[in-house]
């Protein structure tokens, strides 16, 4: 059982990572304005968040740059244009895809004005992850490692694949719920297995939650309660398919005198619903319910929303057919 001043006492060491830019352009291609992005990095300064994610280090030898916004590719004179030498509290971020990232991508931190690195993989590309990890440390990045879609990951699988990554520079190791299929319970098991290799290893856990089946805010609430520090929220819960944990809630929940909701309410109120009014589609629906409750990637259920389907009854029929 958890400690309950885990959830209701002050925590130092946890961090909020606002993901909006990287997870919500997944929605919407990293088709962002300056003017949003300098409005949105203006609000995680003003609500007392830690890390502003960017968006992705992708390949432009795997990904045609015409069909992305720039933050698919977050250079940095991109970023520079936004934040200036960022002369801050809040530090920045950008995922590395393995497979999808060259290490050239990436320049030295002392050219840079990203601070933290977060490597994405899943279990069957560990020895990349390793690789780009200890690209990074040398570089002199922070460097994190999200695990992707561990719902489907045998435990011995995923323990062997922690004990590796505990080994390298890694600062922190990412309970990440891909396909939204996870329940409370399950989280703090979770917790408790990465929990076990970071005290071996001196690392931080964080939580990455999807919202297929509207626990992403329970599952990641679940996640500081056993322990985990790094909480990774999308304002209005923008993000890839049924989206993510909302930093409204996030931020309004944590007992910590430095975060301040209002300014993430205003940002709500100004900017994100101004893309929903703009045809920019995301969140939770019963599409994506039914691929949360089998545990499968929701890109059916994109397709599906793509396509404007309402056919809700023959469309669990068809991803029923596929488990």
């Amino acid at each position: 059982m958890k400690e309950i001043s885990n959830l209701i006492a002050y925590r130092p060491d946890v961090k909020v990572v606002d993901a909006t830019m990287r997870d919500g352009g997944l929605v919407n291609d990293f088709h962002f304005t300056d003017e949003f992005v300098k409005a949105l990095y203006l609000a995680n300064l003003r609500a007392g968040v830690d890390y502003m994610e960017f968006g992705y280090k992708a390949s432009r030898e795997m990904f045609d740059d015409s069909k992305f916004g720039k933050w698919k590719f977050c250079k940095d004179e991109h970023i520079r244009e936004i934040v200036g030498e960022n002369a801050t509290d809040l530090k920045l971020a950008v995922m590395a895809d393995v497979g999808r990232c060259e290490k050239s991508d990436i320049i030295d931190r002392a050219d840079s004005s990203i601070d933290l690195i977060r490597v994405a993989t899943y279990v069957n590309t560990i020895p990349g992850a390793v690789a780009m990890i200890e690209d990074a440390a040398k570089k002199g990045y922070e460097v994190s490692c999200n695990i992707m879609a561990i719902s489907n990951v045998r435990e011995g699988e995923l323990k062997a694949a922690l004990d590796i990554l505990g080994r390298t520079p890694a600062d922190v190791l990412y309970i990440v719920d891909s396909y939204g299929a996870m329940y409370p319970e399950q989280i703090a098991r979770f917790v408790d297995m990465y929990m076990e290799v970071a005290v071996k290893y001196g690392k931080k856990v964080g939580i990455h939650a999807h919202n297929n089946q509207q626990l992403a805010f329970a599952n990641t609430i679940e996640a500081v309660g056993d322990g985990a520090d790094w909480l990774d929220a999308t304002y209005a819960s923008m993000g890839r398919g049924a989206g993510n944990c909302a930093m409204e809630l996030l931020l309004g929940f944590l007992r910590n005198p430095k975060y301040n909701v209002y300014p993430a309410i205003r940002f709500v109120d100004t900017h994100m619903n101004r893309l929903k009014e703009a045809g920019v589609v995301w969140g939770y629906d019963l599409q994506y319910l039914m691929t949360g409750l089998l545990n499968q990637h929701p890109r059916a259920a994109i397709q599906f929303t793509k396509e404007k389907r309402n056919d809700y009854t023959e469309f669990y029929r068809e991803v029923v057919a596929q488990d």
